[in-house]
């Protein structure tokens, strides 16, 4: 069993796959480590993010248990910024390593977005995975799919996880709508590899059912006191107008559906600003992910970052490289002498 030798202390932040690399990575070169998780088990969007007809828990599982044979410990329903402030992070450890993830959502912000029944896809799938591992949750801790007529908006992977929770909840009927046109059935010439390709994908979610349709965009939803009972949304088409390319509405293609829950799947928009990264002091890039340089480190002397709160949502196995990337340059930073304890 690996144990710390060099006397030096690392705080990983966020225990999804890029915090989970990263620990595992510093721990096997002789630091202290730990993991702070704000919720209330460890693996971040492994654990409450991904359904488990997807990723059987019992894989993360016999991770984490390896990992802690190794020594990485976990700290989990802490909150670093408010539970723990910035300060006690610069007086407890050597280095830290900043792996939140990318959980700002994207919104969508039109007439009729506070009623009830129209929801975050990840308010959808956490209660859902929570009752999956055996918690017991009150009825307004949940949302359903049960009997009803469902529509996600958004086409990529968190939609089809909502698609087959959906399906497992027995939706009664479900719609996927992207604003995207649909692309072509193979790799299209514009994508050449190794590009990533731009074609039409199905998921095991899709194949199980689902009414596909593209180049679609909500207008409104309206209901009656307060709950969801229509969508109103228009077709759309891509042009070119001074030099860029933007969405313009098709005239006379308006049309309404009679929905009951709605499942806003839009991606991510970047990591939470508001808290730890504003107290910390750490750059942004233009797109909001947090400003690194080659060494993973940020403008902030001792504090590093990595997977999807460095580059944005992106996949589980960039994650992985990037921890253990930034696990890397940590090690680097903390055997030349430097520590953030000293500045």
């Amino acid at each position: 069993v690996p144990r710390a030798r060099t006397g030096k202390k690392a705080a990983v932040v966020g225990s999804g796959p890029a915090g989970l690399a990263a620990a595992q990575q510093l721990c096997r070169a002789g630091h202290s480590v730990t993991v702070y998780e704000q919720s209330d088990r460890v693996g971040g969007l492994l654990r409450y993010g991904i359904p488990d007809f997807k990723m059987e828990k019992w894989v993360l599982d016999r991770r984490l248990d390896q990992l802690r044979a190794e020594g990485v410990q976990f700290k989990t329903g802490v909150k670093v910024g408010s539970d723990i402030p910035v300060d006690r992070l610069h007086s407890d450890f050597d280095a830290v390593c900043l792996a939140g993830g990318a959980m700002a959502p994207r919104e969508l912000s039109i007439p009729g977005r506070e009623l009830k029944g129209v929801h975050l896809a990840m308010d959808f799938l956490t209660p859902q995975n929570k009752i999956n591992a055996g918690d017991r949750l009150e009825p307004d801790q949940t949302i359903s799919a049960t009997g009803k007529r469902v529509v996600i908006i958004g086409g990529g992977d968190t939609g089809s996880d909502c698609l087959g929770t959906c399906h497992r909840q027995g939706a009664r009927e479900v719609f996927q709508f992207e604003l995207l046109p649909e692309p072509p059935p193979h790799r299209d010439d514009s994508t050449p590899w190794p590009l990533w390709p731009m074609m039409l994908r199905t998921s095991h979610a899709h194949e199980e059912g689902c009414r596909r349709d593209w180049s679609v965009s909500t207008k409104q939803f309206t209901g009656r006191d307060g709950k969801l009972e229509r969508l109103q949304a228009v077709r759309v088409e891509m042009k070119k107008e001074n030099g860029r390319m933007k969405f313009v509405e098709i005239p006379g293609s308006e049309f309404e559906l009679e929905v009951d829950l709605v499942i806003l799947a839009m991606g991510f928009a970047g990591p939470v600003r508001e808290g730890l990264l504003s107290d910390l002091g750490v750059r942004l890039t233009e797109r909001g992910s947090v400003a690194v340089d080659d060494q993973y480190m940020t403008g902030v002397d001792g504090i590093f970052a990595a997977g999807d709160m460095k580059r944005g949502a992106s996949l589980i196995v960039w994650a992985i490289r990037e921890g253990r990337d930034a696990a890397a340059g940590i090690d680097r930073y903390l055997r030349a002498g430097r520590s953030l304890r000293t500045g």
